[in-house]
């Protein structure tokens, strides 16, 4: 059986970041926030581009569709052009973000070889997918030749003891506090060699 713990994880967040980078753009909602960040009312909007407030109420709220004499309008009166009014706002800096994840409470995703706990599962368009995982397996022999996948990856033994093999370098011993940084590309596999089954946290880079 193939065990594809983490592009299969993987999968899952970019089709879920897909879903809502798919979305189209509202451009009643796009005008109306373009128009809330000069801090204009209807009427100053209005005014500024040249149309009755009705009108422009009327497509901030979907009502109508503009035409592209009025789109110019808008545009000018933004000052911007037509094309931005289609483009969704850069992020900013600071976005505010967070999403905490209670011990036990992450979604749970078991393979053959691994038991992974899903963190921060409520954010979408993460540019890093962290996860714990309970490590089962004993023996290279139990993996369906090497795991590789796009990004770069980072684990911490959190505990137990783990053996990190890669398809480069000689296998390494890690215990509790250990922690490694590696391309995903290269092909590599984790085993518990301790009497329990070790964990660790991995966080595998999206981008």
């Amino acid at each position: 059986m193939t065990d594809d713990h983490t592009p299969s994880l993987i999968r899952l967040a970019r089709e879920s970041d897909a879903q809502d980078e798919a979305r189209p753009l509202d451009l009643g909602a796009r005008v109306r926030e373009l128009r809330k960040s000069r801090g204009w009312t209807l009427e100053q909007a209005a005014g500024q581009a040249g149309l009755a407030r009705s009108t422009l109420s009327k497509i901030e709220n979907g009502q109508m569709s503009p035409t592209y004499e009025a789109l110019k309008k808008l545009a000018t009166g933004l000052e911007i052009t037509v094309p931005q009014l289609f483009t969704p706002p850069r992020k900013a800096m600071i976005s505010g973000r967070l999403a905490t994840t209670r011990s036990g409470e992450g979604a749970a995703h078991a393979t053959t070889t691994y038991e992974h706990e899903m963190l921060a599962g409520a954010l979408t368009t993460k540019k890093m997918l962290p996860y714990r995982a309970t490590i089962r397996a004993r023996s290279f022999d139990e993996f369906d030749g090497w795991v590789r996948h796009d990004g770069e990856e980072f684990l911490y033994v959190l505990t137990g003891v783990i053996q990190l093999i890669t398809e480069f370098y000689e296998p390494i011993e890690m215990r509790r506090g250990d922690s490694a940084y590696y391309d995903a590309t290269m092909g590599h596999n984790v085993i518990s060699v301790s009497p329990e089954d070790a964990t660790i946290l991995w966080v595998t880079s999206l981008d």
